[in-house]
């Protein structure tokens, strides 16, 4: 493997570090990680992401290959929109939950939120800008790159999400063994973050779509 074709394949992966670090991405899953009790917990929720978002670009990256379109615009937008409706609802529900006077509120695992949460981001709003840079693979190199250019930006992507989990989750696993009493101020305060950074999010994108 030549060196230009690495440094492309690094420069996906520390893309996909960075990806992970985004706002919205963090806003939806720390609501998730939240309601989890341990470190270990928390690290899962963001592998978990980290697949449903490699795996909705592929199939986007596949798409864009084989037919040779490009996502418009405004279907960007109201993916993005979906992305903040989703995080209003996450950040709603955990507040909800919390609010019914459950202070030891804990949700059993279940690996099919993270997941449709990563694959929604996926399809959404930053993700257009990945497949700008994968028409670019392709046009320099060959379809077969481009999927693989893919597939490292999403393992950076899991990779950063894990990481940025287990450091949401770190303050929350402390909480369970030795401070319960910060447990329901550290959820109603992801609840709130949530909720108010899609309402903001959802805002700036509706402005978009009628501007």
């Amino acid at each position: 493997m030549n060196e230009p074709l690495l440094a492309t394949l690094g420069l996906g992966f520390v893309l996909g570090l960075k990806h992970a670090t985004e706002a919205d991405h963090l806003a939806a899953v720390s609501t998730i990680v939240s309601e989890k009790r341990s470190v270990w917990q928390s690290a899962a929720v963001g592998a978990l992401w980290g697949m449903g978002h490699t795996m909705s670009l592929l199939v986007a990256g596949f798409v864009v290959i084989a037919l040779g379109v490009a996502i418009p615009e405004r279907v960007a937008n109201l993916l993005e929109l979906l992305v903040a409706l989703m995080i209003i609802f996450l950040g709603t529900r955990l507040l909800y939950a919390v609010l019914r006077a459950q202070p030891d509120l804990h949700i059993p695992a279940s690996a099919g939120r993270p997941v449709v949460v990563g694959i929604v981001h996926g399809l959404a709003g930053s993700a257009a800008l990945t497949l700008l840079v994968l028409s670019e693979v392709v046009r320099n190199g060959s379809a077969m790159l481009g999927l693989i250019y893919l597939l490292v930006f999403g393992l950076g992507s899991v990779g950063g999400m894990l990481l940025m989990s287990s450091l949401i989750g770190l303050p929350i696993s402390l909480g369970v063994q030795f401070f319960q009493h910060t447990l329901v101020p550290m959820r109603v305060l992801a609840g709130i973050a949530s909720t108010a950074f899609g309402l903001f999010y959802a805002l700036r994108i509706v402005e978009k779509l009628t501007a």
